[in-house]
């Protein structure tokens, strides 16, 4: 249980709602901000403006996935409150306060280091992120048949990258009957490649290896589909693009040769935010509870 732990929640999508859900099931005592237009109310939980938390008693700050933009300011779709994090009003949280967070920013980053607090990407995690690569691929999917008039089954299919979404997409395009070919440097991934059954090639040789495809999927979030690449794509080929913005393609030049490119981060809050909000809150209330026995053995 989390009783006596106050948290504030800042900001968010759909997501955010199934934390709040979590915590409160918890017994923590919450402050919303950023949630004022939300139709219904938790019970436990209190509405407040930025400027009424008191952040004197406040044990955590839960940030949306984006955590905020580089001016500080956090994105939510319940309000048209802006809400700007300021290091003003993290030095008065106790010295023991938490940021949690999806991702960072340098914003972020020097916000947490001028204010000596702990920040926590739990996008950085292994099991947030591999829980998070199977709506991720199921939007994948959906997003194909939506814009392709081709069936998956016997598609040619490039997935560049072998991380942890990576894997999960060039696996279950594979079992749904596509050619996959996958794109990595490592030499261990290549050879993982060769074990899932599906065909290899060095991200060196990219260009080589687009020639035919109908569907490109890009996990790297690095410039790799580049205007080269792209000139060697048939003008049916579909890109979606799952690395965090920007991306790792020339979307310019894409649309200059007439070739279908959608950047797509963020999928699982999308097509599925009920069980992406469960993921988060599931992770975030077990690293709660560590902090909570961790500072009642101290």
């Amino acid at each position: 249980m989390l009783t006596g732990l106050h948290i504030a929640v800042i900001g968010g999508d759909a997501r955010q709602l199934e934390v709040i859900r979590k915590l409160i099931e918890l017994d923590a005592k919450l402050s919303l901000v950023g949630f004022d237009q939300l139709d219904h109310g938790f019970t436990g939980a209190s509405k407040e403006q930025m400027n009424e938390v008191d952040f004197t008693t406040v044990h955590a700050i839960i940030l949306p996935v984006p955590g905020t933009n580089l001016e500080g300011q956090v994105d939510t779709i319940f309000s048209n409150e802006k809400i700007v994090l300021t290091e003003e009003l993290v030095k008065n949280t106790p010295e023991h306060c938490t940021i949690y967070s999806g991702i960072t920013n340098p914003y972020l980053n020097q916000l947490v280091a001028s204010t000596n607090r702990k920040l926590v990407q739990l996008f950085d995690r292994d099991d947030v992120a591999i829980y998070n690569a199977i709506p991720t691929v199921e939007g994948t999917i959906m997003m194909v048949i939506q814009h392709t008039d081709i069936t998956i089954h016997n598609s040619k299919v490039a997935v560049l990258g072998l991380g942890r979404v990576g894997m999960s997409v060039a696996r279950t395009f594979a079992a749904l009957g596509a050619n996959v070919r996958v794109g990595a440097r490592k030499s261990e991934h290549i050879a993982r490649i060769f074990e899932m059954g599906v065909t290899p090639f060095h991200l060196n040789d990219l260009a080589a290896n687009v020639t035919d495809v109908d569907v490109c999927i890009n996990t790297i979030p690095h410039p790799i589909v580049t205007s080269d690449v792209i000139s060697k794509m048939p003008a049916h080929t579909l890109i979606i693009d799952l690395a965090s913005k920007p991306g790792g393609t020339d979307f310019r030049y894409a649309e200059k040769r007439g070739i279908k490119a959608l950047l797509a981060p963020g999928l699982p809050g999308i097509v599925a935010p009920k069980t992406a909000g469960q993921i988060v809150a599931n992770v975030l209330s077990q690293l709660l509870k560590e902090e909570m026995e961790g500072r009642k053995g101290n």
